[in-house]
């Protein structure tokens, strides 16, 4: 019964998660048809980037207790292919080549730290509860930074009393998502994949919140242009 409801839920989160991942493919076809990034911002995308690396080796038979969370390796292998995208079009794109440095210096920056935690887990930790500990406690701050980072956009949102700076559909999948992870937490006894859900979703809570209080507002077509900078 547990492991049927497990997989259930892994189904389902997977599915929510995916479409969460995906959000911004709009965002970053109207960075490709303005052939700049504009006012956009690409730390959500660097933190969604790592969380996944993170998640995804917690998932292997490396470190979990065989495929127990494979559910976890699809959806972070998926986000990681994405999240690798939408930085590579975010530097090909940035019309500042400052900019285009400090975003590779940052993406090098996270490589670099998820192969050092790969490599210490492997290689100078013996067995799963040790590994799951440690890369639990590096994934759990990981997507807790991640979530945290729509709190500009809230801030946009109250500031310009529009929810043009937050989209629907993000905030929506995000309640979704966490929901299920933290459900799926609780039925698998691994509180490393319930507990930064429980930053995300309250977020989620205040996003939709939010959204109807100021679901009204309206902006400028430049405010508009410009307005998922912290999507």
């Amino acid at each position: 019964m547990v492991e049927t409801a497990r997989f259930a839920l892994g189904i389902i989160g997977n599915a929510a998660v995916l479409l969460l991942f995906i959000t911004p493919i709009l965002t970053f076809k109207r960075v490709i048809q303005k052939r700049s990034t504009g006012e956009y911002s690409c730390i959500p995308y660097l933190l969604a980037l790592f969380n996944c690396l993170n998640y995804t080796w917690y998932g292997l038979p490396i470190v979990s207790y065989g495929w127990e969370n494979i559910s976890v390796v699809t959806v972070n292998g998926v986000g990681v292919l994405l999240e690798f995208s939408f930085i590579i079009i975010y530097i090909l794109f940035s019309p500042i080549a400052k900019t285009k440095r400090k975003i590779l210096i940052q993406l090098l920056t996270i490589i670099i730290v998820f192969l050092i935690t790969a490599f210490v887990s492997k290689f100078k930790m013996h067995d799963h509860e040790t590994r799951r500990r440690f890369v639990g406690s590096i994934g759990t701050a990981a997507s807790i930074a991640m979530y945290a980072s729509p709190l500009a956009a809230l801030k946009q949102v109250i500031a310009t009393k529009s929810v043009e700076f937050m989209p629907f559909h993000l905030s929506f999948f995000t309640l979704l998502a966490t929901s299920l992870w933290i459900a799926y937490g609780f039925v698998s006894h691994d509180y490393f994949i319930a507990a930064p859900n429980f930053v995300g979703f309250p977020l989620g809570i205040i996003q939709l919140v939010l959204y109807g209080i100021y679901r009204r507002g309206k902006v400028t077509k430049d405010d508009e242009e410009a307005n998922t900078s912290a999507v």
